[in-house]
C-alpha cells in the first residue's frame, strides 16, 4: 500500500463514523484513518482500539477545521452534516476525495454548487441517500425496469445517535412531501398521497409515506424506470416485537422484464438483526474503499453517486458480510 496518507473521517466517533472506520480496518488492516471528533479522549480510544490510526480534534466552523497546516489525508468523510461545507472545502483545496452522507435530498443544493463550480478540483461522493445507498445498491438489476418501489422501516430506537436524529428532524422540517417519478415525470407528493402503509418483515404493516430521498432519482436514473418510489415509517422493527434487539428491514419491489422477455415481479427484501448503523457503516466503507482506489480504477475528479461508482453484486457481498439477509420473493 506505500505511504498512503490516513482517510479523515468527521464525525469518527459516531455510529456511522465508526462503524465505517472498523470495516475499513477489517478489509484493509494497514490502511491509515483519522478519527476526528469534538470529544478527544473518545476519538483517542476508539484511534487505539483500531490501531494504525490517529485521533484529531476538528471545528467544522473554520475553513482548515482546526487542523495543522501540516495534517495530510487521503480522502475527507463528513459521516456528520458539514453544515458550512468546511470538509468539503477542506478536501477540494487539498485534491483529496470527499464522502458526505448526511445532506439528504432538500439539503444537497449547496453541496453540488460547491462541486460544480471546481469539478475538476477533486472526486466528490453524494451520498446521502437512505443508508449511505445501500439500499439502492441492493437492487436487483433486470434488463428493463418499469416500477421500483422500495418501503423501509427504521425503528424509533435506531434512529442513529444524535447526528441522525438531528438530520431526521432537519429533513422533516425542510419538507413533508415526497418525491416520487411518476410515469417519467419526478414529482412531489403530500397529504393521502403520500401516505402508505409499509410492511415489516413479519408481514405486518406500519403507517408510512412518502419522503424525499436521493434513493429515488439516483434509482430512475439509473434503470430508466418511469415509476419510482420510496415508501417510509419509523415505529417497532420485527426484531424488537419479537423481544429482541431493533432490526433494520427494507423491502425493494422491482416490476421488470426478464433476459426472455417474461413480464417479472420480484420482492426482495433486505435485512439486519442489528439495526441500520451495520448497513449505512457498510455504505460509507464501500465508498471509501472505492475513493482512495482500494477496489477499481481511480476515480475521476466530479461529482458521483454510489450506484455511479460502486459494483451492486460486490456491495451486496459486503452487507451479507455484516450480517445483512436477503430475501427474494416472486410475487407475480
Amino acid at each position: 500500500m506505500g505511504q498512503r496518507e490516513p482517510v479523515l473521517i468527521l464525525g469518527g466517533t459516531g455510529q456511522a463514523g465508526a462503524g465505517a472506520a472498523a470495516l475499513l480496518r477489517r478489509w484493509h488492516p494497514t490502511l491509515p484513518l483519522t478519527i476526528a471528533g469534538r470529544d478527544p479522549e473518545r476519538a483517542r480510544r476508539l484511534a487505539d482500539e483500531l490501531g494504525h490510526a490517529t485521533a484529531a480534534t476538528v471545528d467544522l466552523r473554520r475553513r482548515d477545521l482546526g487542523l495543522p497546516a501540516t495534517t495530510a489525508c487521503s480522502a475527507v468523510v463528513a459521516a456528520l452534516w458539514d453544515d458550512r461545507l468546511h470538509g468539503l472545502r477542506y478536501a477540494r483545496d487539498r485534491g483529496v476525495p470527499y464522502l458526505s452522507i448526511s445532506s439528504g435530498l432538500v439539503d444537497i443544493a449547496p453541496e453540488i454548487v460547491a462541486g460544480a463550480q471546481r469539478a475538476e478540483a477533486a472526486p466528490i461522493l453524494v451520498a446521502s441517500h437512505f443508508c449511505a445507498g445501500a439500499v439502492v445498491l441492493a437492487a436487483r438489476e433486470f434488463d428493463r425496469i418499469d416500477t421500483v418501489r422500495i418501503g423501509a422501516v427504521l425503528d424509533e430506537q435506531d434512529t442513529g445517535g444524535p447526528a441522525g436524529a438531528a438530520d431526521l428532524e432537519r429533513w422533516s422540517t425542510a419538507t413533508t412531501a415526497g418525491l416520487v417519478r411518476r410515469d417519467g415525470v419526478f414529482t412531489w407528493v403530500d397529504g393521502p398521497d403520500a401516505e402508505v402503509e409499509v410492511r415489516r418483515a413479519d408481514g405486518t404493516g406500519l403507517p408510512g409515506r412518502s419522503i424525499a430521498v436521493l434513493d429515488v432519482p439516483s434509482l430512475a436514473l439509473a434503470t430508466d424506470a418511469p415509476d419510482v418510489r420510496f415508501d417510509f415509517a419509523v415505529g417497532e422493527s420485527t426484531g424488537r416485537r419479537l423481544g429482541g434487539p431493533v432490526s433494520f428491514e427494507a423491502g425493494i419491489e422491482i416490476e421488470g422484464t426478464d433476459r426472455a422477455g417474461t413480464p417479472t415481479r420480484t420482492l426482495r427484501r433486505l435485512t439486519h438483526p442489528s439495526g441500520q448503523r451495520p448497513v449505512t457503516a457498510t455504505g460509507v466503507a464501500l465508498g471509501v474503499e472505492r475513493l482512495v482506489g482500494l477496489r477499481g480504477a481511480a476515480v475521476a475528479p466530479g461529482l458521483h453517486t454510489p450506484e455511479a461508482l460502486l459494483d451492486p453484486a460486490y456491495a451486496v457481498e459486503r452487507l451479507a458480510e455484516s450480517g445483512a439477509v436477503f430475501t427474494d420473493v416472486a410475487v407475480g
